[in-house]
């Protein structure tokens, strides 16, 4: 059901060297298994193992979602901290993480009910993979042009553009342009059985 476990190949090792001890002791605070965890995340228990142990680095796509089924952020995920919940983010402080293609900056503080993201997706990345989970999703193009569907609906947005939804609602980005897209990504964080749930790709959808 998941295209989780056939997606890009594994990123060098010590790409995201804190990101393994930091998924397994976040399940484990989680109180899930390794099966569970695996289960809602749509991945194989081997696969997620891979992922605790550093043989292969996960995706933004992924790291969102581990972070929405721990109940936590993909700053958590990362191991980074913000002090005193700083509520100002300046531009010289975002250093930006790149996870299976995807390069994110963190545009807000962490430990708060919503998570925001600069994000860069290049073309290609991560297009054919379908989510739904709990919660909302906004979004706002920077520069390119985005594919985004929504459940049957295609749209397409460009600079100054913004979309607006429901997350249940089954949903994928992808950049239309070369240069890939860059975009204002908010979500909310809520822990949840459903809160990966992965419906892989949908053919057909190539304009």
């Amino acid at each position: 059901m998941s295209s989780s476990d056939t997606g890009p190949p594994a990123e060098p090792a010590g790409a995201l060297p804190v990101v393994a001890p930091q998924l397994r002791a976040l399940r484990r605070r989680a109180s899930l298994t390794l099966e569970a965890a695996a289960r809602e995340a749509g991945l194989s228990p081997a696969h997620l193992s891979r992922l605790e142990t550093g043989q292969r680095q996960p995706s933004l796509p992924m790291l969102l979602s581990l972070a929405r089924i721990y109940g936590t952020t993909v700053s958590d995920l990362l191991g980074e901290t913000a002090a005193d919940r700083d509520p100002v983010v300046r531009a010289g402080d975002m250093e930006s993480t790149e996870a299976g293609g995807w390069t994110y900056w963190q545009a807000g503080a962490a430990g708060r009910g919503m998570q925001a993201l600069r994000v860069r997706v290049p073309h290609g990345s991560q297009g054919d993979i379908v989510r739904v989970h709990p919660g909302e999703e906004w979004l706002y193009v920077l520069r390119g042009r985005l594919r985004l569907r929504l459940a049957d609906t295609l749209h397409r947005l460009g600079p100054g553009d913004s979309a607006h939804f429901d997350s249940l609602t089954p949903h994928r980005i992808a950049a239309s342009d070369p240069d890939g897209v860059e975009l204002l990504f908010v979500h909310t964080l809520l822990q949840s059985p459903t809160a990966a749930l992965c419906l892989g790709p949908i053919h057909g959808d190539t304009t």
